[in-house]
């Protein structure tokens, strides 16, 4: 059987003095959904424009299965599907109309893309714009919209850059199904995004990108290993407040905008809620909430970014 992984080693790539990728090595195998996350401007979409031949590395390789991707960027546009961040562009044709345009251009029969396109109508649950044209379309609807385009006749590797963008809760929840089962079928999936929390539930494996540089790798599970056993304390600061000076239970913290994040011991818990609830009666905190960590946590603890998708307020905890 041949080998489909695709495999990024050592890319680099390089503006000036600014190295927007920096030795990135990585490989997704079929039937993988691996996610690439990172805050924005840590470089995960100058790798992925070299992996469609947009852009060409600095140095290092880019291949898919027996393919070189830097020196055949053909066999990258032929071999890959890709949703890019931003809205396709289809304000004149009929939503079904341009999967099933999108599905032959890429080299799928018509019945099959008929079908295809229907079953992805259905699943999404977007039956409704079935033949309305792009332009009257909502922009979460136009990105469901540009994900089945994209799937419809799925390329070996599938490239999708923040696919939730703009989707409403109950559709993203089709949508992340939609990814897992691209997996399942067998293709190559890279999930670009910062939405760790969604992306903690439906990847086998991921990457942490920051300032283009790999900072950490492997399963969701294996990245939170060094959490287990702790709680995480959120504390929402009033408008205005220094952070405050950390007790000793915290085993590190990280403050984002108005939120603190800290790491404590689960047997540190009752003092944690304690600390928390003396923050608020001196009037330097306005909420706070203990939980089980996440992969948010870790997320935030090698970046120092949090997640765009994390609310910015948080419910007191009891």
């Amino acid at each position: 059987m041949d080998d489909w992984t695709f495999r990024a080693d050592r890319v680099t790539k390089s503006f000036g003095e600014l190295r927007a990728n920096d030795e990135i090595t990585l490989q997704v195998r079929p039937g993988e959904v691996y996610g690439l996350l990172g805050p924005n401007g840590a470089g995960k979409t100058t790798l992925v424009k070299q992996i469609i031949g947009l852009l060409k590395p600095t140095s290092g390789a880019l291949t898919l299965g027996p393919h070189d991707l830097v020196e055949d960027p053909d066999a990258a546009r032929q071999l890959c599907s890709y949703l890019p961040q931003a809205q396709m562009p289809i304000d004149s044709f009929g939503a079904q109309q341009v999967m099933k345009l999108t599905g032959m251009i890429r080299g799928g029969d018509t019945i099959t893309v008929q079908r295809r396109s229907d079953e992805l109508i259905d699943a999404l649950d977007i039956g409704e714009w079935r033949n309305t044209l792009g332009m009257k379309l909502s922009g979460g609807v136009k990105r469901l919209v540009g994900f089945a385009m994209v799937t419809v006749w799925p390329g070996r590797l599938v490239i999708l850059d923040e696919p939730t963008n703009d989707v409403d809760p109950r559709r993203r929840r089709l949508l992340w199904e939609q990814i897992r089962r691209l997996g399942d079928a067998g293709a190559s999936v890279l999930l670009v995004t910062h939405n760790v929390l969604e992306a903690e539930k439906s990847v086998d494996r991921l990457a942490i990108i920051n300032d283009g540089r790999l900072i950490a790798e492997g399963t969701p599970s294996s990245l939170k290993a060094q959490d287990r056993g702790r709680m995480r304390l959120q504390l929402m600061m009033t408008p205005g407040h220094d952070t405050p000076e950390m007790p000793p239970f915290v085993h590190h913290h990280t403050r984002v905008g108005n939120n603190v994040m800290a790491t404590v011991g689960e047997s540190d818990s009752a003092q944690a809620i304690g600390w928390a609830q003396e923050m608020m009666g001196l009037g330097e905190a306005e909420e706070y909430a203990l939980a089980a960590t996440t992969l948010e946590d870790v997320y935030i603890r090698l970046t120092g970014h949090r997640s765009e998708e994390e609310p910015a307020n948080i419910e007191a905890a009891m």
